[in-house]
């Protein structure tokens, strides 16, 4: 494979019949071209490389949630405590070599007690595993690049005569670490096990996790529906155990050809009442675009659940009497979670939304709408007022247009309510008229210059429909004539 490197062709990467013709990596095309006139290129492609390794990963997660990438070319895997799930360290990694080359790959891999032991042995050893406490021996015959560091650095440490590990781990620290910095001992401690060194997995690990192997893959529509049902019943009783509820929930199907196909519903409740979640995955499946295609069969499927919060139990009544019963206003907050919930699983969470009220007196800014599954949770935060309560007429419409739009205006005086005006070519007489409410600029919240202060007026024409306009700024204030708006209509 070859790249652009400062305008000229370089070799980025080769077989292994290529490395023993006695070409490497950086190597100029035209030097190879020297060498080997019959060589064969290809010019590399960075993004379908970079999409093929997540594809990898994403394969790799049917072996722990812990898959970090590493680099252009590697994974590093945390598989504490997955390993007795395939019968031990051993077979977890043949198992992972052997289908991995099934589907066309060179690799080579290590497991070693440490990610920096087993992402040395693994690049610059022989692969393999590593047993617990073998690190030092396993990286003393490796060059110090085994430790990860920058070729600058392995420059300077070969001019000294440092080319392994060895040579580090056997000389006086203090020295190394004035003369290379400390960072240099840091990696060897990783890499031994003095230091920790966490993984960085390319996907949040869940709270809650439920998972079911198949020896046969499972390829039948109802069979898939019914091993899901029963993951759901088990993360269920995990939620049900720990007192929690979960608002994230991700359903991971792993087929036996590699591909991986991953459905999420997300709730604005915490829930772990397997009926809804089945419910809202029922929903989700139902809509898909892109119907859930098994393939030769899902040999894994694993639900996992994430955002979890404490989740009290209500309590209706006790069984000698009758108890605290849940209040109204809670039932329906609930019940309209839930209604979003199911909308938000068939549609999607950005397109279901809800209203918070806003701490301000402009109408167009007195209510803000964000997604219905966010809306409880800002709610609790304290970032909605609560609304006005309801009046026999209503002092404001419940729909503004889009836009304030002009209109002509025949006022009495110049202050009072209109009696005649002119709206979308239509003249409409005004039979009763209440008002003003007057609403100046929140100057506390303007950076530039404030806006003119509103007056707004409820009429009603003869036959009973019903208008709410406004006054942009008052006479005397410097505007000979103040225009008007339409600003709502009442139902």
């Amino acid at each position: 494979m070859v790249g652009k490197e400062k305008g000229a062709f370089r070799l980025t990467s080769l077989d292994g019949q290529a490395e023993r013709l006695g070409l490497h990596a950086s190597m100029a095309l035209t030097d190879a071209r020297a060498m080997i006139p019959h060589l064969v290129v290809i010019e590399e492609e960075p993004a379908a490389d970079a999409a093929l390794l997540c594809a990898i990963a994403d394969w790799c997660d049917r072996y722990t949630p812990l898959v970090a990438l590493d680099g252009e070319d590697g994974l590093l895997l945390d598989i504490s405590g997955c390993a007795h799930l395939f019968g031990g360290e051993a077979a977890l990694g043949r198992d992972c070599l052997t289908r991995l080359k099934r589907q066309g790959f060179t690799l080579r891999a290590a497991i070693a007690g440490t990610p920096r032991a087993a992402w040395g042995v693994a690049r610059y050893g022989a692969g393999g595993i590593v047993s617990p406490g073998e690190e030092t021996e396993a990286l003393r015959p490796l060059p110090v690049a085994a430790l990860g560091i920058e070729a600058a650095r392995q420059h300077g440490l070969a001019r000294m005569g440092l080319t392994h590990v060895v040579d580090i781990e056997t000389r006086p620290r203090a020295p190394l670490a004035v003369r290379f910095g400390r960072d240099l001992l840091d990696r060897l401690d990783q890499a031994l096990g003095r230091l920790p060194e966490a993984l960085t997995p390319r996907r949040p690990l869940p709270d809650c996790m439920a998972e079911r192997r198949f020896a046969e893959p499972l390829a039948h529509e109802a069979g898939i529906r019914l091993a899901l049902q029963g993951l759901e019943a088990s993360l269920s009783e995990m939620l049900e155990a720990r007192g929690e509820g979960a608002k994230l929930f991700e359903a991971s199907f792993f087929r036996s050809d590699g591909a991986v196909r991953r459905l999420g519903i997300e709730a604005g409740m915490p829930l772990r009442d397997p009926k809804v979640i089945d419910r809202l995955f029922s929903l989700k499946l139902e809509a898909l675009a892109d119907p859930l295609d098994p393939g030769f069969g899902f040999d894994l499927i694993r639900l996992s659940a994430g955002a979890t919060e404490r989740l009290a139990l209500d309590q209706r009544a006790l069984a000698t009497g009758a108890g605290d019963e849940v209040p109204d206003e809670a039932l329906a907050e609930r019940a309209l979670a839930e209604v979003a919930d199911a909308l938000a699983a068939r549609l999607g969470p950005g397109r279901v939304r809800r209203f918070l009220s806003q701490d301000t007196h402009v109408p167009e800014r007195a209510a803000l709408a964000v997604p219905a599954l966010r809306h409880g949770e800002m709610a609790r935060l304290g970032l909605s007022p609560p609304w006005p309560g309801p009046s026999a007429v209503p002092e404001r419409p419940l729909r503004l247009l889009a836009r304030p739009e002009p209109i002509e205006v025949i006022a009495e005086i110049p202050d009072g309510p209109p009696t005649r005006f002119r709206w979308r070519r239509a003249v409409h007489d005004v039979a009763k008229a209440e008002g003003p409410e007057r609403i100046a600029a929140e100057w506390w919240a303007t950076t530039g210059s404030l806006a003119p202060t509103r007056d707004y007026f409820r009429v009603e024409q003869p036959d009973g429909r019903r208008f709410w306009l406004y006054r942009d700024g008052l006479y005397g204030g410097g505007i000979a004539h103040p225009p008007w708006f339409m600003h709502g209509l009442f139902a």
